[in-house]
């Protein structure tokens, strides 16, 4: 899944296609068992089309990216399927958006966000939490993670994922990911970051999957953020996710009140 930045119109400077510039859906992946991945929480526009992905924390407050265009829009949790009509499926509306404080979109720093849903979420089967990590381990070069999303399936197309499809991506230093092969620090990788995709290309997120969940061992580490415009999936592009520092999970609990 090529992880990428802001789509908000077509000269959007991060991304995801979505308004605004930014580049997340799920490339070379597989679509998953319908509600395996109760924590995914769909965020859609007016006009029923997916902005970006994020993650049940609390049943009232989901994590996203701080670059995703939301305000008027709706978040659905229990969701596999876009279009189709779902019993697990419940509604809510965004009640209140809180990015982080020091978020910059040039250098896309601390690029997550909060959503304060308008009402809490009833938890079963179908839609549960995502513990937050416990420690600021900082993911090995060579580990494999997975990401979900509804976004783009192929690069070069504007068709996003009818349902939920998650793929596996592999951890790659920050070194490597800062060379002349991959971003040549534009923008700098940081330690508050984390690179992922794979060396041949192929697998990656893409558009449409921004603010999802980058899953390590069991455990959430980050948020997809951005990646190269146009080339989810190429070689030389991999995703580069928001890590879940012990200073962005101090604040998310303070933001949200109490323990998670």
């Amino acid at each position: 899944m090529g992880a990428f930045f802001t789509l908000l119109t077509s000269a959007a400077v991060i991304l995801l296609v979505i308004p605004g510039g930014l580049c997340v859906d799920i490339i070379g992946g597989a679509e998953v068992r319908p509600h395996s991945r109760p924590f995914m929480a769909l965020i859609l526009r007016n006009e029923g089309l997916p902005i970006c992905g994020g993650a049940l924390i609390k049943p009232n407050w989901v994590l996203t990216a701080a670059h995703c265009p939301v305000s008027r829009d709706k978040v659905i949790l229990g969701a596999h399927s876009i279009k189709r009509k779902e019993k697990e499926k419940q509604f809510f509306k965004i009640a209140k958006q809180i990015r982080y404080p020091c978020y910059w979109p040039e250098s896309k720093e601390h690029d997550l966000m909060l959503l304060q849903l308008k009402g809490r979420a009833k938890l079963n089967k179908a839609v549960k939490l995502i513990d937050l990590p416990t420690s600021n381990d900082d993911p090995k070069p060579g580990t494999v993670c997975r990401v979900a999303g509804w976004g783009r399936t192929q690069n070069h197309s504007r068709k996003t994922s009818e349902t939920l499809r998650e793929v596996n991506v592999t951890i790659i230093s920050r070194e490597t990911c800062n060379s002349e092969k991959y971003y040549r620090n534009n923008p700098t990788i940081t330690d508050r970051m984390i690179c992922a995709g794979s060396e041949k290309g192929k697998r990656d997120s893409c558009v449409g999957d921004s603010g999802g969940p980058l899953v390590c061992n069991n455990v959430m580490r980050g948020i997809t953020s951005f990646g190269k415009k146009d080339k989810c999936g190429a070689i030389g592009a991999p995703g580069v996710y928001t890590r879940l520092t012990k200073q962005y999970v101090q604040w998310i609990k303070k933001t949200i009140g109490g323990d998670l």
